[in-house]
């Protein structure tokens, strides 16, 4: 994997889990308001729930990810684990960065 398409798919991963974290948690807003139940308080509980599953959904399943590493490890690759732990961070830190964003919204912490 070069540097271009490096960069594009940690670009990629954040936006996505970035777009799973505010989507998630407006359209969990409507239905919690179709329910009668505080729109803006399960925002702020959707935003820290679906953390992980942002992740997941970003880096595009576990299960590949953790060959690509047991890979890297075995095959005396650290330079490709490295890749593959920075697209981790680049998903976590776009799901944190949405869930900053909603608990901002919300007013909650």
């Amino acid at each position: 994997m070069d540097f271009r398409m490096f960069a594009s798919t940690a670009i990629m991963n954040f936006f996505i889990a970035f777009g799973v974290i505010i989507g998630g948690c407006f359209i969990g807003g409507i239905g919690a308001f179709l329910v009668s139940r505080p729109p803006l308080s399960e925002m702020n509980n959707l935003a820290d729930s679906m953390k992980i599953w942002a992740v997941v959904t970003a880096i595009g399943g576990t299960f590949d990810v953790i060959d690509r590493l047991e890979k890297g490890f075995l095959d005396g690759t650290p330079i490709e684990v490295v890749k593959h732990l920075l697209l981790i961070v680049s998903a976590m830190s776009g799901a944190h960065t949405a869930a900053m964003i909603i608990h901002w919204f919300t007013q909650e912490s």
